[in-house]
C-alpha cells in the first residue's frame, strides 16, 4: 500500500481546496465562536462545505481556501478604502 504524498500549499488550487477550521482560524484571524456567528450575520462570509451527508450537529465542514482568501483580501480593502 503506497503512502498518501502530501500536496505542498503553494501548489494546491485555491478554487479546489477545502481547509478545515483551525486553518480557517489562522488565515482570517477569528475565533471559532466568531465565525459562527459570522456564519448567521455576514452574507460575505464563506459558506462551509458539507463533507458528510450528515446534517446533525459538528459534522464535518471545510471551506473553500479561494472564498476565504477573497474574503480576507475584501476586509483588508474595505479598511483602506474607509481610511481614505
Amino acid at each position: 500500500m503506497s503512502k498518501p504524498t502530501a500536496i505542498s500549499p503553494a501548489s494546491r488550487d485555491p478554487d479546489a481546496t477545502l481547509i478545515r477550521m483551525p486553518e480557517l482560524l489562522a488565515l482570517t484571524g477569528l475565533q471559532r465562536s466568531t465565525v459562527y456567528k459570522r456564519l448567521k450575520s455576514d452574507p460575505t462570509f464563506p459558506k462551509p462545505v458539507p463533507l458528510s451527508d450528515s446534517n446533525a450537529r459538528g459534522a464535518p465542514v471545510g471551506f473553500v481556501l479561494a472564498e476565504v482568501q477573497a474574503w480576507v483580501k475584501a476586509r483588508i480593502a474595505a479598511r483602506e478604502h474607509n481610511a481614505a
